[in-house]
């Protein structure tokens, strides 16, 4: 059998792409943050269905701005609860702003947070929730939602990986009170770098505005807020009133049309993907590999290989067989696995407790993704767990 050369991503900016931004480079002298951004912002808001949506330069970015809008907002708050099997900007976002991260453990069957986990550790120091929808699985359930409103606690969902995914007929990032997502190449649309901020709450969109763009004023798109300063404000150039502290986390028209381009065949790529992963999961070894997946309402980001038990000389084989077939793959999934093990939070004061965190463990040491694309042959899935199978 040749060997599979198996990309992580391949081919997701498409000739069409490239022909929109050619004619669009053609027609217009400004390519800073304008007409195509806003009219990418519109659309993506209609698309998933929500008010409002902020364009930047990262989901990276998306986090660390809903993370300062969230400190202004809950000024006396402290702590974050987030699951430790996640991106490390997330936390890095957490403790950039002052707060204090709430580890807590996954459960294997959506990659998201040990909901029961989480209601143990609310109190009154807890600023939010900061959910990962994490590789394309729907991360919360209907009965933790409603808790969640009921006590109304803050919701912050990180949508980076699960484009499309849904809970009760309703897109995820639609959900709480802030929600971000990542338009990077790999992910389900790219904008080759970029992300995406969503709410439904004008004040929220308001800060959000202004932190993208250091803070000014201007940059809010709120008239009332806008006319209403001025005149309170009028020993300072209107154009240059710092009302926030900001950030400069704009992204552009070329990355705009870009992402309008690829919009349009979104719910297409979803489809191709969730039939790629049915694929997958049907054909691989149950016995072996855990497979028990909520697939309700996912939007497949990539393929999971998680051995069922502990097992690392079984775990070195598949990576030697993924490895002599060309067959890219990233160990630990999400971010490398366990965050609490990485280097940079060695000068913080938190607690490490790894029996705590059983299932974000066993990620770390008995699980890794490879990728899925709308293109991917079926053909190749199949051979891929005909040889996986066999190990």
């Amino acid at each position: 059998m040749k060997k599979f050369h198996w990309q992580l991503m391949s081919n997701n900016i498409l000739q069409e792409d490239k022909k929109a931004l050619i004619n669009f480079i053609k027609s217009t002298s400004k390519f800073t943050n304008g007409i195509k951004v806003k009219e990418f912002e519109k659309k993506w808001s209609k698309w998933l269905g929500v008010k409002y949506s902020t364009f930047v330069n990262s989901g990276s970015s998306a986090n660390l701005i809903s993370i300062h809008v969230l400190k202004e907002l809950k000024k006396n708050k402290t702590e974050v609860i987030l699951p430790a099997f996640t991106w490390n900007s997330d936390v890095v976002s957490v403790l950039n702003a002052g707060f204090k991260p709430v580890f807590v453990d996954i459960k294997l069957k959506n990659l998201a947070l040990d909901e029961e986990q989480v209601k143990k550790k609310i109190n009154k120091k807890t600023a939010a929730i900061f959910l990962t929808h994490a590789m394309g699985f729907s991360g919360i359930s209907s009965n933790f939602l409603k808790f969640i409103k009921k006590r109304k606690i803050f919701l912050i969902e990180d949508v980076c990986e699960s484009h499309g995914a849904m809970l009760n007929n309703k897109k995820l990032g639609s959900l709480g009170n802030i929600s971000n997502f990542s338009f990077y190449y790999a992910h389900h649309i790219t904008t080759i770098e970029g992300g995406m901020i969503c709410t439904n709450s004008k004040e929220i969109d308001t800060l959000v505005k202004m932190k993208r763009g250091h803070g000014l004023l201007r940059d809010s798109q709120n008239e009332i807020l806008i006319n209403k300063t001025k005149k309170k404000l009028k020993d300072l150039n209107s154009d240059f009133i710092f009302l926030t502290k900001g950030f400069n986390l704009r992204n552009n028209e070329l990355s705009a049309v870009i992402g309008l381009q690829q919009l349009k065949r979104l719910n297409k790529i979803i489809k191709a993907r969730n039939l790629n992963h049915r694929l997958f999961i049907k054909h691989l070894r149950k016995d072996i590999f855990f497979t028990d997946f909520n697939l309700k309402g996912s939007s497949n980001y990539a393929f999971q290989l998680i051995l069922k038990k502990r097992n690392k000389k079984l775990f070195n084989k598949v990576l030697s067989v993924l490895k002599k077939n060309a067959i890219e793959y990233r160990v630990g999934s999400v971010g490398g696995g366990n965050q609490l093990r990485q280097p940079y939070l060695k000068s913080y004061n938190l607690k490490k407790n790894f029996k705590l965190l059983k299932n974000t463990e066993h990620m770390h040491f008995y699980g890794l993704y490879i990728g899925n694309y709308p293109h991917l042959e079926h053909k190749k899935i199949i051979n891929l767990c005909k040889l996986l199978d066999k190990i």
